[in-house]
């Protein structure tokens, strides 16, 4: 995924998920990883999303609402992947929801 999300003016939700990798099903995990970000761009108050692995990886996906955040989390095919992630892909993670209260950046976008 090049480049960073486009987000409007704030406020907004930022859903942070950060993990550790466990050392199987390399091949399964990319291939849900992308069918959850197709998946996810797709759904009601979806903004952008942002992902980086090295040895933790870091995914941020952007949302309208609160409640458009919740929404997606209750997705049944996210929650398929999640199972698969805690049964399977990861050693560890966290998921951290927050409000976006500033947002700016070079070059501005004006």
């Amino acid at each position: 995924m090049p480049g960073l999300a486009s987000t409007p003016d704030p406020p907004y939700t930022a859903v942070i998920f950060t993990s550790v990798r466990a050392d199987n099903d390399a091949a399964g995990y990319s291939t849900m990883a992308e069918r959850m970000e197709t998946l996810a761009s797709d759904q009601p108050g979806y903004l952008g999303i942002e992902s980086a692995r090295e040895e933790i990886g870091i995914t941020v996906s952007y949302w309208q609402t609160p409640a458009a955040a919740r929404a997606w989390k209750a997705v049944a095919e996210h929650q398929l992947a999640q199972k698969l992630g805690r049964d399977q892909w990861y050693r560890t993670y966290r998921v951290r929801i927050a409000t976006v209260e500033r947002d700016y950046g070079f070059p501005n976008p004006t």
